[in-house]
């Protein structure tokens, strides 16, 4: 059995956003202290944490007093620089670990490796060059959609192709960074998993929540999904089957498609997830006590949901309805302490909850 983290240990974490703010206070109320390493000033994280460095990700000198400040190392998104990760690897432990995030860095380098335990994924291909994409639509045909390798998230980095003479603005779009093409996929719904595996190799998983996108953004999450028994333990097995592939410690998000002919993975998150913060007011342990159970070598909550719950993001101009929000007694009020509203920028959530 691993030796747990003494109280009052403190946690690195690589990222001061929302999801390390929320991080922060889960350690918090576990009795650890939080170190947060984020370039930009004033991240919602800080507000909420012992300490931050406010240091850019090849600042050697900032990074080794970090690591040497610190117990273990966490991060709250998986795009660190490799260059990073070299420097702080000998200071510290990190969890998850680096075949985690080498992984779900690259999209290609995720398909192949979810294709490899056996696992359904959409029809994909390796985009170098405009020749590469002609093959590419010849074997997996329109619609499909043009990805950059690295770097994308909240539907940034994409390009829909639905007919072979879009293939050149998509190109064009990806600004010659490596891409990838995926075909669509036929599915009724997405679905998303959290699971966490621990130092010692236990793993416990949330109920799956149902996902609704708008234009690249995750709107709601809502919990229980539509999913059969059969599918329901599926989804479940699959997570734990990544997660052990992985050797993995901490939080794990798996995206998955509900099709005619079973789950289709589309992308796994080595991180807590934002189609995850349902538990914050479903479950007694959520996610973010989960992870820092794991990276802490505490044992893991089981995850038992005890309320039906819609997670819905507060996006943008979504916080004009906050004072309305408020006053409703089934609805927990979840902000990020954001300074400045824009378009698109994720402020808060809300968990509108239903008791069972």
């Amino acid at each position: 059995m691993p030796t747990p983290l003494p109280l009052g240990s403190t946690i690195g974490i690589i990222g001061g956003g929302q999801l390390g703010r929320m991080l922060s206070v889960a350690a918090s109320r576990l009795g650890f202290r939080c170190h947060i390493y984020e370039p930009g000033a004033e991240p919602p994280a800080g507000q909420v944490a012992h300490r931050v460095t406010t240091a850019a990700y090849d600042d050697e000198a900032a990074l080794r007093t970090f690591g040497q400040s610190v117990d273990v190392i966490t991060y709250e998104f998986e795009n660190i620089p490799t260059t990073a990760l070299d420097i702080l690897q000998d200071l510290a432990p990190i969890h998850p670990g680096r075949e985690a995030l080498r992984v779900s860095q690259d999209r290609l380098t995720e398909k192949t490796f979810l294709q490899n335990l056996g696992l359904k994924t959409a029809p994909f291909a390796d985009i170098t060059d405009a020749e590469s994409l002609e093959a590419a639509l010849h074997d997996i045909g329109t619609p499909s959609i043009l990805k950059t390798r690295r770097f994308g998230y909240d539907g940034k980095g994409q390009a829909r192709i639905m007919a072979p003479e879009d293939a050149a603005a998509a190109l064009a779009d990806m600004q010659g960074a490596p891409s990838i093409l995926e075909g669509f996929v036929e599915f009724s719904h997405e679905v998303s998993v959290i699971a966490a595996r621990s130092l010692d190799g236990a793993v416990a998983a949330f109920d799956p929540g149902e996902n609704v996108h708008s234009e690249g953004i995750l709107r709601t999450t809502t919990v229980p999904a539509r999913l059969t028994a059969s599918q329901r333990s599926d989804a479940v097995l699959i997570a734990a089957q990544v997660l052990n592939a992985l050797n993995y410690v901490g939080v794990l998000g798996v995206e998955l498609f509900v099709t005619a002919q079973g789950l289709i993975v589309n992308e796994i998150a080595p991180r807590v997830h934002n189609s995850g913060h349902w538990t914050q007011n479903g479950c007694t342990v959520d996610q973010f006590e989960q992870h820092i159970r794991a990276v802490t070598g505490w044992p893991l909550g089981d995850g038992q949901r005890y309320a039906d719950v819609v997670m819905e993001n507060l996006i943008g101009s979504d916080m004009d309805r906050v004072s309305a929000l408020a006053t409703d007694a089934d609805t927990a009020l979840h902000l990020y302490g954001k300074a400045e509203t824009k378009p698109g920028r994720k402020m808060g959530h809300v968990n509108h909850i239903k008791r069972v």
